[in-house]
């Protein structure tokens, strides 16, 4: 019943990762860039689609209504790619990359190609399962397939045991940028990520409704077990002072948290006021509506890092917590009821607009 847009990333070599896997394949600092926009906007569209009406200002009353909610997030050129910096560790492929250059450089004459290959694994092992400070640029998790990340070494000196003379030298490894062989999730960059879920709401009892949003544990190919539960509140104060508005005006109150198997678990919650006003009969109407939300969202991480060392490797868990950018929402849209059908759409306009 979930939707993803994140379920797989098609690395340049064709061949497909899930999200955690290509985690594993990142230190904290960037794991943390690559997948921000997806904070923001799992955090946007779980606070969308509470709501296409106001409650009714009535003490006891019947409404029972059970659909299906489908929300979009949209995303900005400006998601699509990030640079930033922080500590990198390079396993052995990567240090390979940066010291390539030993294999043909004039410098390490008159030293043949086995005696050349001989220092490199030596400059390797220096290199890999340490902290360096780089700069990490590419594409974020909903950029471009072939916009790869890339690590960028701003060079440094070694002093390793040189094995052909078993004296100390040093080697100067130059800068270099290092692609990760990660990039985006597809050929053509999302314009939204997408979510879908079942929607019972059920009311009203001095004048409040109740919205109850709830998916089973299932299996995601590759991905895990999802989980999702949301409830989210009503109330229209009408019921206590008259019908003294032209319309239905209620208070509101939505919280929600989706876990994707062992990688990650979001958290979202919203609160503002919406109100609606119905034009035509029970059974044939149009409801225009409108609502500002104040929201807040986050997204904690947990993945297991494999340091590439000398000695073997080394198995870390990494765990962080990101916050969603949207603070506030203002939403507008129409209700159409034809007999016990109703449809509804809306769009919100925030730091991270959704429909």
């Amino acid at each position: 019943l979930l939707i993803f847009a994140v379920p797989r990333l098609t690395l340049l070599h064709g061949q497909d990762k899930t999200l955690e896997e290509t985690l594993k394949e990142l230190s904290k600092d960037a794991a943390q860039a690559y997948v921000s926009p997806i904070v923001s906007g799992f955090g946007a569209n779980l606070n969308s689609g509470w709501f296409h009406r106001a409650p009714s200002a009535t003490m006891f009353g019947l409404d029972l209504e059970f659909g299906i909610v489908v929300m979009g997030t949209f995303f900005k050129d400006e998601h699509k790619k990030f640079s930033t910096s922080g500590v990198f560790q390079f396993d052995s492929s990567e240090a390979a990359n940066l010291t390539n250059y030993i294999k043909t450089d004039p410098t390490f004459n008159p030293y043949n190609a086995s005696q050349r290959d001989a220092l490199q694994r030596a400059v390797i092992n220096a290199i890999r399962g340490n902290n360096f400070t780089v700069g990490i640029s590419g594409a974020t998790v909903i950029g471009e397939r072939t916009d790869t990340v890339r690590a960028s070494f701003g060079g440094r000196s070694f002093t390793v045991t040189d094995p052909n003379s078993g004296l100390s030298r040093v080697v100067n490894v130059p800068s270099s940028l290092v692609p990760l062989g990660i990039g985006g999730i597809s050929d053509d960059p999302l314009p939204a990520l997408p979510l879908l879920s079942p929607q019972l709401s059920i009311g009203t009892f001095f004048g409040t409704q109740l919205t109850l949003r709830y998916v089973p544990k299932i299996k995601v190919d590759n991905f895990g077990e999802i989980t999702y539960i949301g409830f989210g509140i009503q109330h229209n104060p009408g019921v206590w002072f008259g019908d003294i508005l032209p319309l239905e005006l209620s208070a509101s109150f939505f919280t929600q948290t989706l876990e994707a198997g062992s990688v990650f678990k979001s958290k979202a919650t919203a609160f503002g006021v919406n109100a609606s006003k119905r034009l035509g009969w029970g059974f044939l109407n149009l409801t225009p509506y409108a609502g500002f939300l104040v929201e807040s969202s986050s997204m904690n991480f947990t993945y297991d890092y494999t340091l590439d060392t000398p000695t073997g490797k080394v198995p870390q868990k990494i765990e962080f917590e990101l916050t969603g950018e949207n603070k506030t929402r203002v939403t507008a849209g129409l209700s159409i009821k034809v007999l016990i059908v109703n449809i509804n759409a809306d769009y919100s306009w925030a730091k991270y607009n959704s429909a």
